[in-house]
C-alpha cells in the first residue's frame, strides 16, 4: 500500500482532485479517460472515481472526516454553523442543549413544556417565567438545558426555511394512547430533513387505554427503533399531567448532547437566532434572540434579516435585565429598527453604518430573487448539472392510500436504476390535501411538492409563491414517474404556469332543465372567460376544479364577461354550486 495518502471528499471537482494529488488537471482528465470516465476540468466526480485516479499517480484516497463531509451538505448545515466554520477547535466550548418540542396536535406538547417549566425552573425562580420570550431554561444535574417554548414543526421548519435550525436535538412526543399520527410523521419528516437528533417522549403513560409497545412497533416501521429494542432512539415514558417521566427526560437530554457535537466560542464572533419579535406599545420592537457563538453584550450593533440597530436593553427570560448573554443564552432585547421574522439568523457587526449597508444588500438581494420566481423541476436540474446540488428531493400528497403506496414504489424503483448522478430521495408521503406545512418543508429542505388526485389549500399556493416552492400537480402515475425520469435525465419539457384572469361572485343558483345548475355570478376582477380553467372556492376550501362550459351575458352566449357585469355560468360535469360561493378563472401559460 502506498505511504502517500490523502484525503478525500464523496464528492470533488476534477480541478480540485490534480491539485491535491500535484499533477496537472489534463494529466487528470487522460487519466479518467483510460479508466470510462469522459470529465471535464470542472465537473464533480465521486469518492471511488477519485481514489481510482489518485492511486494511478501513487496515492491512497481516504475518505475524508466528519467535519468536511457535512460541509459538501449544501443547504443542510444552518447558516449560523456555516458563519463559524473557521472558529479554532482549541476555543471551542461544550455549551446548553438547544431542545424543541414536536409533535401531533393534541399529544401534549405544550402540557410537557409546562410540567417542565414547573418541575424544574433554573436557579429556583419562584413563580415561573414573568416574561414570555419563546424561550427558557432548567437546571439538571448543575448543567443547563435551553427549551424552545415554540412547539410545533411550522416554527421549527420557517426557521430551518431561512437557514437557521435554532435546535441542537428534537423531543418528539407521542401519545402511548393514540399512537403515531399524520402529524408525528410530518414531524418525523422535519427532524430527519433537518438532521437533529431525537428522543421519544412517550406521552399519557398513566392512561388505562395506553399500549407502549404498539407505539414502539409503529416507530420503528419509521426507522425509529427504540434503544430498548436495540436501536437507537431513545424512548422515554412520561406523564406530562401527572409529572412522571421528567427526570429521566431530562437525563436523556443530556445524555444525547453529550454524544453530540454541541460547542461554540464565547469569545467568537456572536451568531445566533430570532426566537420570536413583535412591536410593543410602549417599548417599540422586542426581538427574542438566541445566542449560539459568542457572548451578545448590550450596546452591541445587531443585524438580523432586513432589520439592524444598537441594542438599547436586554432582559432574561425572567424579564430580569441583563448585561451580557452567552451561547445558547436566550434573551429579549430592545432596539431594533424594525421586526425581524423568526428563524432569521443574527450577528454583531462593527457599527451601524456597516449595518445599514448589509441590510441594503440583502433587500436588493430580495428583490433579484423575487423576480428570479419559483424553483422549477427544470431549475433544480440545471443547479445538478453545475455542481450545486447532488440530491432531487420529492415531498409526495395523495389522495390514498392506495395510491400513495405505489407512487412511492414506483419513485424507489427509478432511484435504485437510476443511472444519473443525481440522487433521488422521497423526504416524506402522506395522504391528504397539499397544505402550509408542506410547502415550509419544501421550502426548507429545497425539495419540489408533488400532488396526486389532490388540491392544494389556497394558504398553501400564496405561500408557495412567495417561497419559491414549485407544486406539480397529476392525476395519472406514469405521467408523474415519466415527469420524474425526464428531470433526472434533462429532458423534462417547460412545465406551465396558472394566470388568474379573473373572480366571480355566485349571487343566485339557477336549475336548468338538462343542463343542471347555472350559478347567476357578479365579475368582482378581471374577465371570465368561456372554456376557461375553473375553481369554486367555499368557505376558503377547493370543493371544484375543471372548466367553464357555458357562459351568458342576459340571455346571450358570450365569450368572456368583464369586471362589474353579471352572468350565467356553468361548470363541466359539476352542479353542486351555492350562494355565497367564489369561482376564480385561470389559464395556462407555458414557460418559456
Amino acid at each position: 500500500m502506498s505511504e502517500k495518502r490523502i484525503e478525500v471528499p464523496s464528492a470533488i471537482g476534477v480541478r480540485d482532485l490534480a491539485q491535491k494529488i500535484g499533477v496537472s488537471p489534463i494529466d487528470a482528465i487522460k487519466k479518467l479517460m483510460v479508466n470510462g470516465v469522459m470529465a471535464s476540468i470542472n465537473q464533480m466526480i465521486d469518492f471511488d472515481t477519485a481514489a481510482i485516479v489518485a492511486a494511478e499517480f501513487g496515492y491512497e484516497a481516504i475518505p475524508e472526516q466528519l467535519e468536511a463531509e457535512e460541509k459538501k451538505e449544501i443547504g443542510e448545515i444552518p447558516l449560523w454553523r456555516q458563519k463559524i466554520a473557521n472558529e479554532k477547535d482549541a476555543d471551542l466550548v461544550n455549551r446548553p442543549p438547544v431542545v424543541t418540542i414536536l409533535g401531533h396536535v393534541d399529544h401534549g406538547k405544550t402540557s410537557l413544556l409546562d410540567a417542565i417549566r414547573q418541575t424544574n425552573v433554573a436557579a429556583g425562580e419562584a413563580g415561573g417565567i414573568t416574561q414570555h420570550i419563546g424561550a427558557y431554561q432548567v437546571e439538571k444535574e448543575g448543567r443547563l438545558i435551553t427549551f424552545l417554548d415554540t412547539p410545533g414543526h411550522a416554527a421549527f421548519t420557517a426557521m430551518r426555511a431561512r437557514g437557521a435550525q435554532g435546535a441542537d436535538i428534537v423531543v418528539l412526543v407521542v401519545a402511548a394512547d393514540d399512537g403515531v399520527m399524520p402529524q408525528t410523521r410530518e414531524a418525523i419528516a422535519h427532524a430527519k430533513a433537518a438532521r437533529v437528533p431525537m428522543i421519544v417522549a412517550l406521552n399519557k403513560i398513566d392512561k388505562p387505554n395506553s399500549n407502549p409497545d404498539r407505539v414502539k412497533n409503529q416507530l420503528a416501521e419509521l426507522e425509529l427503533v427504540p434503544d430498548d429494542w436495540g436501536g437507537n432512539t431513545i424512548v422515554v415514558p412520561v406523564s406530562a399531567k401527572q409529572k412522571q417521566g421528567i427526570t429521566d427526560l431530562l437525563a436523556s437530554i443530556l445524555l444525547v448532547a453529550d454524544s453530540t457535537d454541541i460547542r461554540a466560542n464565547p469569545q467568537g464572533k456572536v451568531i445566533g437566532t430570532v426566537i420570536e419579535a413583535e412591536v410593543d406599545k410602549s417599548k417599540g420592537v422586542m426581538a427574542s434572540l438566541l445566542v449560539q457563538n459568542g457572548t451578545l453584550k448590550n450596546g452591541n450593533v445587531v443585524v438580523a434579516g432586513m432589520a439592524q440597530g444598537r441594542l438599547k436593553a436586554m432582559f432574561d427570560y425572567r424579564g430580569k435585565p441583563v448585561q451580557k448573554a452567552g451561547p445558547s443564552i436566550p434573551v429579549s432585547v430592545l432596539g431594533l429598527s424594525d421586526v425581524p421574522a423568526a428563524g432569521e439568523v443574527f450577528e454583531v457587526v462593527e457599527n451601524e453604518r456597516v449595518a445599514r449597508e448589509i441590510v441594503l444588500k440583502r433587500q436588493e438581494a430580495r428583490k433579484n430573487q423575487a423576480a428570479a420566481g419559483k424553483m422549477s423541476l427544470e431549475d433544480l436540474f440545471a443547479r445538478f448539472k453545475a455542481g450545486e446540488l447532488k440530491e432531487l428531493r420529492l415531498i409526495l400528497k395523495a389522495d390514498v392510500q392506495g395510491s400513495l403506496e405505489p407512487i412511492v414504489k414506483e419513485i424507489n424503483e427509478l432511484a435504485k436504476n437510476n443511472s444519473s448522478e443525481i440522487a433521488l430521495k422521497v423526504l416524506y408521503a402522506e395522504t391528504g390535501n397539499i397544505g402550509e406545512n408542506d410547502v415550509m418543508l419544501a421550502s426548507a429542505s429545497k425539495a419540489i411538492l408533488i400532488g396526486f388526485n389532490v388540491q392544494a389549500e389556497v394558504a398553501a399556493r400564496r405561500l408557495a409563491e412567495a417561497e419559491g416552492v414549485s407544486i406539480r400537480m397529476y392525476n395519472i402515475i406514469y405521467r408523474l414517474t415519466e415527469d420524474i425520469e425526464k428531470a433526472l435525465k434533462g429532458m423534462l419539457q417547460p412545465e406551465f404556469t396558472e394566470k388568474v384572469i379573473g373572480k366571480a361572485h355566485v349571487l343566485a343558483v339557477f336549475p336548468i332543465s338538462k343542463l343542471g345548475k347555472i350559478a347567476g355570478c357578479r365579475v368582482v376582477e378581471g374577465e371570465l372567460r368561456r372554456n376557461s380553467k375553473a375553481r369554486l372556492y367555499r368557505s376558503g376550501d377547493i370543493v371544484y376544479e375543471g372548466e367553464v362550459s357555458s357562459l351568458k351575458h342576459e340571455k346571450e352566449d358570450v365569450r368572456e364577461i368583464r369586471h362589474g357585469l353579471e352572468c350565467g355560468l356553468g361548470l363541466k360535469n359539476f352542479h353542486d354550486i351555492q350562494v355565497g360561493d367564489i369561482l376564480e378563472c385561470y389559464v395556462l401559460e407555458r414557460n418559456s
